[in-house]
C-alpha cells in the first residue's frame, strides 16, 4: 500500500519531515491508514479521498466524544482539502485479536464497552442527521439488491419493504421520541485497548464518522451480534442486562423487541454489504463472515416482532440460499 504523493509534503509542514510512513490498515471504504513514524514518537496517517470521502464527520465526532472524555483519535493536523488528517496513535492493541489471544479478558472488556454507550445515551448529541426509516429502508434494500443475484434469488423489493414496516414501526416511534448519538460500527475491531488509561477511556474508539441519531439499542447490536467474532448467548445476555441496568431502561422486554428488530436489520444490512464487497470491489474474505451473519440472523427472526419479516424470508430465501450457501457453494 503506498502513501498519497501529498503525505510527505503535509507531514513536513507540521513538524515530522522525514518520518517513516508504514502500512497499517484499510477497511471496507476507500479510507486508508499508515503509521507515521519519527524518533521515538508515532501518529496515525489516515488518507480519505476527497472525492469518495469528507473528513469533516469523523472530526466532528472525535471532538465531541473527545468532550465527554472518552477515548477519540485526537486530530494533530489536518489538510480536508487532501483528505489527510494526522491522528495520535492508540497502538495495535485491537479488542478482536487481543480477545483471541486472552479470551478470559471478554467480560471485563466488553462491560466497559456496555458501559460507554451508557454513557453516550445520558450526553447531548452533537448536529446529526436522524437514523430514520429511509435511512433503515436503504440499508435493508442491499439485501434484494445484492445478495439476492448472488444466491440466484429473484426478490421483490415492495414485498420485502412492507414487511419491515410492519416490523420496526415501533423502533422509530422510541428513536423519534428518545435518540442518541449512535456511532454504527461499534464493535470488537473498531475498539482498542488503552491499558495505561482509566474508567472509560480504557478503549479507544475508532470508525465513527457515519454516526446518526438513532434507537439506543443499535450499537448494541453491533458490539454484541459481531460480524467478524462469535458473541456468545450467554455473554450476550448478560451484557444486554448489563446496558438495560446502566441506562436505566424502564420497560426491558419492549427494549429487547427493539434490539431483535435492530438486530434483524442491521445483519440483514451486513449480508447484502458483505455480499457487494466480494461482487462490485473483489473483496471476497468478507464472505467468511456470512454463516455467522445468518446464525445471528436466524436467532433475531425468532422474536415476535419480527413475524412479518421472518413470514417473508420463509417464502422467499429457501434454507439452501441461507448459511448454507456461504459454507458450501462460495470458495
Amino acid at each position: 500500500m503506498i502513501p498519497p504523493p501529498a503525505a510527505p509534503a503535509f507531514l513536513a509542514a507540521h513538524g515530522w519531515a522525514g518520518a517513516r510512513i508504514e502500512p497499517l490498515a484499510g477497511d471496507a471504504s476507500f479510507r486508508r491508514y499508515f503509521r507515521v513514524l519519527e524518533g521515538d514518537r508515532s501518529a496515525v496517517l489516515m488518507d480519505a479521498p476527497p472525492a469518495h470521502e469528507d473528513v469533516g464527520p469523523f472530526l466532528a465526532i472525535a471532538r465531541h466524544l473527545g468532550a465527554l472524555g472518552l477515548s477519540a483519535p485526537r486530530d494533530l493536523a489536518v489538510e480536508r482539502g487532501q483528505g489527510l488528517l494526522l491522528l495520535a496513535d492508540f497502538g495495535d492493541a485491537r479488542v478482536g485479536p487481543a480477545l483471541a489471544r486472552d479470551p478470559a479478558a471478554e467480560a471485563d472488556v466488553y462491560a466497559v464497552a456496555i458501559d460507554i454507550l451508557a454513557e453516550l445515551g445520558r450526553r447531548a448529541m452533537p448536529a446529526v442527521a436522524p437514523y430514520d426509516a429511509a435511512v433503515l429502508a436503504r440499508e435493508v434494500l442491499l439485501f434484494p439488491e445484492w445478495y439476492g443475484p448472488a444466491a440466484g434469488l429473484d426478490l421483490d423489493p415492495a414485498s420485502w419493504l412492507g414487511a419491515w414496516e410492519q416490523s420496526w414501526a415501533d423502533v422509530l416511534a422510541e428513536t423519534a421520541a428518545d435518540p442518541v448519538l449512535v456511532l454504527r460500527d461499534y464493535h470488537a475491531d473498531n475498539l482498542m485497548l488503552l491499558p495505561e488509561r482509566a474508567g472509560l477511556q480504557r478503549l479507544g474508539l475508532l470508525d465513527f464518522q457515519d454516526a446518526l441519531a438513532g434507537h439506543r439499542a443499535y450499537d448494541l447490536v453491533s458490539l454484541l451480534q459481531d460480524a467478524r467474532r462469535d458473541v456468545g448467548p450467554a455473554l450476550e445476555t448478560a451484557m444486554l442486562d448489563r446496558y438495560i441496568r446502566a441506562a436505566g431502561i424502564a420497560d426491558a422486554e419492549r427494549f429487547r423487541a427493539a434490539y431483535e428488530v435492530l438486530g434483524a436489520q442491521r445483519n440483514t444490512k451486513i449480508l447484502g454489504i458483505f455480499t457487494r464487497l466480494w461482487k462490485r470491489d473483489g473483496k471476497g474474505h468478507y464472505r467468511a463472515f456470512q454463516p455467522r451473519v445468518w446464525g445471528y440472523l436466524e436467532r433475531n427472526l425468532a422474536h415476535p416482532a419480527l413475524a412479518p419479516v421472518k413470514a417473508w424470508f420463509d417464502a422467499n430465501v429457501p434454507a439452501a440460499a441461507r448459511a448454507g450457501f456461504w459454507r458450501e457453494h462460495v470458495q
